[in-house]
């Protein structure tokens, strides 16, 4: 070969082995190899509501059961489900195996309230851990442990700051300062004794794949939507949007906290102090949830200044249902599901064979999600029973 072939040769060489290496470059942002690759499908587990240290009248052949045995059942169906295949309803990945679990999402009423003889909240979050932390297998399309996502509810609340009727211990903050520590990982952790409630509030967000996901403190009151309008800032105007809270668009009046000075909680005015909102409507409480319609228009005036807000997941009220949240003056539609608890469903409560969390499935590609009720009792005196898929929705979150 002469001299000018085999020069010829070698550059072809070095050409060929540099466009090899080029097609392989690993992109650890986006993950891509070679050509950009799709973000995988992020797959969830969504329940509220685990009511530890109190019983359910009925469940499995055996009666006054402890909320700890039930949630240890429900989280040993939810270990179960990377195998099922899920039904074929048109909705994300239909017909296919679920095959991974990226994030468990719990939004509140870890420990009961603490009316005797009802157990502390640190007896109650201890039961949690054991379930919770130590007990779901369960790992994401990464192959790391699913992650567990954290909002507080009413009962988690009143434990830490009190109650209109004495509760026993009177206060006791430990599921508060748990998931505070947990989800908002300051540099010094929170002690029962250091943790003040009015200004160490459960509010994060993460970015996934282009999908922003906000964790509220109970419900987006009007101090809530000042955290929430900077978070905001954080991401485009195109960006969809999804709330996990507790409480129902709605919220209950109760909830709020007393109008009249010195803002007291008391047996006469119901009044749970648990927004930093104080209620608009009344000096006490009202028993139903349409008595906040001033409460929710500053809420739905929110939503109308930020569209990119595309569904919202909600317990405390528990049954499953998908619905639309049309706002008090039949000016909103927001996307809204609402889920079971194992211990207080309203429907659940009274047959188990309904007892129910969801199986939510986000296509960052397509902007559309799919949220799938999972029944996880149908069969109660069968050992080796399956999760049964029962109701499903899809839904847009792309922004017009």
């Amino acid at each position: 070969m002469n001299v000018y072939f085999l020069r010829r040769y070698k550059v072809l060489t070095v050409a060929f082995n540099l466009f090899l290496i080029s097609a392989f470059i690993v992109i650890d942002s986006g993950r891509c190899y070679g050509q950009s690759q799709p973000s995988p499908v992020i797959n969830m587990i969504f329940s509220s509501d685990a009511h530890y240290g109190i019983n359910r009248i009925r469940f499995r052949g055996d009666s006054n059961v402890s909320s700890h045995k039930v949630n240890s059942a429900m989280i040993q169906q939810m270990n179960s489900m990377p195998y099922l295949t899920l039904p074929t309803d048109k909705g994300i990945k239909s017909g296919r195996k679920v095959g991974y679990i990226d994030f468990v999402v719990q939004t509140g009423d870890i420990a009961n309230r603490m009316e005797a003889p009802v157990q502390s909240a640190a007896s109650s979050w201890a039961q949690f851990e054991m379930d919770y932390l130590q007990s779901i297998k369960l790992k994401g399309h990464n192959g790391k442990p699913a992650k567990l996502l954290l909002a507080p509810g009413n009962h988690d609340i009143s434990n830490a700051i009190g109650f209109p009727k004495p509760l026993k211990p009177l206060t006791d903050p430990t599921a508060m300062v748990k998931i505070y520590n947990l989800m908002q990982k300051p540099g010094k952790s929170l002690t029962n004794a250091n943790y003040d409630f009015h200004t160490e509030k459960v509010n994060y967000s993460l970015n996934i794949s282009g999908i922003h996901m906000m964790f509220i403190t109970l419900w987006p009151d009007s101090a809530e939507r000042i955290w929430m309008e900077k978070d905001l800032e954080t991401v485009t105007k195109a960006t969809p949007v999804i709330i996990f809270t507790h409480d129902q668009p709605e919220c209950e009046s109760k909830h709020f906290t007393n109008p009249l000075p010195p803002y007291n909680m008391t047996e006469e005015n119901k009044f749970q102090n648990l927004t930093e909102e104080h209620y608009k409507e009344g000096y006490v409480a009202a028993a139903d949830d349409g008595a906040t319609q001033i409460e929710q228009r500053g809420f739905v005036e929110f939503l109308k200044q930020h569209p990119n807000i595309k569904a919202y997941f909600h317990g405390n009220s528990n049954w499953n249902e998908f619905y639309t949240y049309h706002g008090p003056g039949n000016d909103i539609s927001l996307p809204v599901f609402r889920v079971d608890s194992p211990i207080k469903g309203k429907v659940s409560a009274k047959d188990e064979t309904l007892l129910s969390f969801q199986f939510i499935s986000i296509d960052p590609i397509s902007q559309n999600l799919t949220v799938r009720e999972c029944l996880w009792n149908t069969q109660p005196l069968q050992k080796d029973q399956k999760v049964i898929f029962g109701k499903s929705a899809t839904v847009s979150l792309k922004v017009n």
